[in-house]
């Protein structure tokens, strides 16, 4: 049976500009099952270039190839690595081993991509080992064993497969003279037990173990004689049945394992690598958390200011390029609260609440701190929705009276009372030395900005008037809206009527201003989206410069594995098996670096909020974010270097330096 047949078999090589160099021409010849052809000829007698093109490694630029009666010209690359995985094995001069994997690995290696999973279907590596005199050497590495030896495992390799043809390409080139007879013996033996032979060799002393000689010479046969007859000892079915195999769970296991394998094996790459990840998921952890922290914060700073609030303050006045203290035009006073209430029908019964602001030293248990004291009125905890935790507000009637008493923030209860849990409720304190009773403590509102908003204590208004600042001048007011009105509209209707009470001109409208609290919210608001944002596109940026470094080493990778790459497509990997892999080892990457850098951004972030002083917030969205983006980087910047590997010619591939 002819398991060979050409016909016409041209090859030519296009170089640069419109240079043509014929390497094949015009080449008949087949190959029966069983026979052992030795192929000779003189450096760049095109002998190499035949064996490339009988292996399905090359195709021929004309003519016809038929094996095993099949035309395969019209056969794609899928196609013809599986015929390379099921039915042929290579035996190269320079062993082309994988110095990462052990023995056993580089004699599995063609199960990777066969899919040979059935013991039936492949040669058991044990019985390989013992055969080839390799058992002792199972755990060791190419770089660990001889020239000779390394010949045995690649040949170990090329038969796991059960193969119908081997192709040699000088494969005792290396070695010295006791190994190449104990390699010319092996194939021998394979022979004889039904394996066809195809061996390229200048050595005229191997060709007496031959069946079969051609000579080559300048593209053309120029002999083809027989040294004895064809081995009879053949295989009943020659070619089996079989289909390109799909991909399944164990075939990306085996990518998997070829990736993890790849990547142990170039230990700085891969870590410098996952470094660039690890950066960008972090800093996105990181800035995402504090970007959660300062939105959550302004937040909290919004939910204070209270609902449907204006508030209203006198100017500062400016006179000839000199600016005057606020009030110096207007002064807002108590009496102006009542009028408000009774004028306009569009403010809350009993919303408005009057400020006077003042620093004060407070004293009790033998500590001393300076804190902001605030004068409000009673109203003030329904306006601004802020009831105290501990005890009660302060009455109308307290504040009517001049009372003396408190309500104090969280900080100001732990400066002075050493613990921020402790009630003071009924105890004593001073202020300005003067003695006030603690009714209620404040809830917790947070920093805003440099402000501390627990940092301060509330009186009367009455007492803060008369027994601190001594006037009834207000520093500013409160005036919470109906819901139901335009809350501009009502802001110009109270400067109408301060402007009418204080007996000023309309042109006078500048000295009092009026903040609409809704517009600030939004602008709180808007200003902690935007700050999130900008963080967050920080380090998207920082994920994704990340991502262009993994798009280089692979790049570069690709570059110093070429070899590997035409080594594993010539065992039969497909353009598939090898996209896939290589996408692979870039997600594992990015997965690597997305787990430490979800790690490393939750104790940066934990390192800010302890030192820094500033709100941190991790969600469970920032981690998932982080952790996907970084497989999602992985996937498209693998892509272009995983396709650049796939796409390379097998025989190309081999030859690169």
């Amino acid at each position: 049976m002819n398991v060979i047949e050409l016909k016409d078999i041209k090859k030519t090589y296009h170089l640069l500009g419109e240079v043509d160099v014929p390497v094949l021409r015009d080449i008949d010849l087949t190959i029966e099952q069983g026979e052992f052809v030795a192929i000779m000829g003189q450096s760049g007698s095109g002998k190499s270039t035949l064996l490339n093109i009988l292996g399905l490694l090359d195709k021929p630029s004309e003519g016809l190839y038929k094996l095993a009666g099949i035309e395969i010209s019209k056969y794609s690359n899928n196609e013809l690595a599986a015929l390379r995985s099921h039915y042929l094995g290579f035996v190269f001069q320079q062993f082309n081993l994988l110095p990462k994997l052990t023995i056993l690995e580089n004699i599995t290696l063609p199960l990777v991509y066969s899919g040979s999973k059935n013991v039936q279907q492949h040669e058991d590596p044990s019985k390989l080992l013992e055969m080839l005199e390799l058992s002792e050497r199972i755990t060791h590495r190419p770089s660990e064993i001889s020239g000779g030896q390394q010949q045995r495992v690649a040949i170990a390799r090329a038969l796991i497969n059960k193969p119908l043809i081997i192709f040699a390409d000088e494969p005792t080139g290396n070695l010295d003279t006791k190994s190449t007879k104990e390699i010319i013996k092996i194939l021998k033996n394979l022979n004889f037990s039904g394996v066809t032979i195809v061996m390229v060799t200048h050595e005229i002393e191997l060709t007496t173990y031959a069946t079969r000689i051609i000579k080559i010479q300048d593209g053309l046969i120029l002999s083809d004689d027989k040294n004895e007859s064809k081995n009879s000892n053949t295989s009943e079915h020659y070619f089996r049945q079989f289909k390109h195999k799909s991909f399944s769970l164990a075939r990306i296991k085996d990518y998997c394992a070829q990736a993890f394998v790849s990547l142990i094996g170039n230990k700085m790459r891969s870590i410098l690598s996952i470094l660039g990840v690890m950066i960008g998921v972090a800093s996105l952890i990181a800035m995402l958390a504090v970007g959660t922290g300062a939105k959550k914060s302004i937040e909290d700073q919004v939910s204070g200011l209270g609902s449907n609030l204006l508030m209203v303050s006198s100017c500062l006045s400016q006179k000839q390029g000199i600016f005057y203290d606020a009030g110096t035009r207007m002064r807002i006073l108590e009496e102006d609260i009542r009028d408000l209430e009774a004028n306009i029908s569009e403010i809350e019964d009993d919303g408005i609440v009057g400020y006077i602001t003042v620093r004060g030293q407070v004293v009790a248990k033998g500590n001393n701190y300076n804190t902001r004291i605030e004068g409000v009125s009673s109203n003030f905890s329904k306006t601004r929705g802020s009831y105290p935790v501990l005890g009660r507000f302060f009455t109308k009637d307290e504040d009517n009276l001049r009372m003396r008493v408190a309500v104090l923030g969280k900080t100001v209860v732990r400066e002075i009372f050493g613990n921020e849990n402790f009630n003071p409720v009924g105890e004593y304190i001073k202020i300005n030395r003067i003695n006030f009773q603690v009714i209620g403590v404040l809830p917790i509102k947070g920093s805003k900005g440099w402000r501390d908003e627990d940092d301060k204590v509330l009186i009367p208004l009455n007492t803060a008037m008369y027994r601190f600042a001594g006037s009834k001048e207000l520093c500013y007011l409160d005036v919470q809206i109906k819901n139901t009105v335009d809350m501009n509209e009502v802001g110009e209707d109270i400067k109408t009527r301060l402007l009418f009470t204080h007996r000023l001109p309309s042109s006078e409208r500048d000295a009092v201003r009026v903040i609409n609290m809704a517009e600030v919210q939004a602008a709180m608001e808007a200003m902690g989206k935007a700050f999130s944002l900008l963080l967050g596109s920080i380090a998207f940026i920082s994920l994704l410069v990340g991502g262009i470094g993994i798009m280089n080493i692979m790049f570069v990778s690709v570059s110093e594995r070429t070899k590997e790459i035409g080594l594993r497509k010539a065992i039969g990997a497909s353009n598939a098996d090898i996209l896939f892999q290589f996408i692979i080892e870039s997600i594992f990457i990015c997965c690597v670096g997305g787990l430490i850098g979800v790690t490393v951004g939750a104790g940066i972030s934990f390192i800010i909020n302890k030192f820094a002083d500033w709100d941190t917030i991790i969600t469970p969205f920032s981690i998932v974010l982080g952790f996907n983006f970084s497989v999602f980087i992985g996937l498209i910047f693998g892509v272009w270097p995983a396709r650049k590997a796939s796409l390379l010619n097998p025989i190309d591939a081999l030859r690169h330096d």
